[in-house]
């Protein structure tokens, strides 16, 4: 992957050595620069962030640029909501 990183203005991702296990960090958010990142990069109402370890061994925020490739002349498969319906069969007893 060589695309450039785009962070997450306005998150700031810590981890809390001293909590508990069941605490995996704190997020914070300055709320004019994380509104402003949010406006410019929101697809159907929505942004992805990931929380990452930089090489310096910091966390931080990035956005998540990842977008599924659709194959040629076929539209995208809907998404599940609940369990298939299964086909109305008689039982044989």
């Amino acid at each position: 992957m060589s695309e450039e990183k785009i962070f997450a203005d306005g998150f700031s991702f810590k981890r809390q050595e001293n909590a508990p296990d069941f605490v995996i960090g704190r997020i914070s958010v300055k709320v004019d620069e994380a509104i402003a990142f949010l406006r410019k990069h929101e697809k159907n109402g929505w942004v992805n962030l990931n929380a990452k370890y930089g090489r310096s061994g910091n966390p931080y925020m990035e956005l998540d640029t990842y977008e599924p490739k659709e194959k040629k002349g076929e539209a995208p498969a809907p998404s599940p909501k609940g369990k298939p319906k299964a086909p109305k069969e008689e039982l044989p007893f």
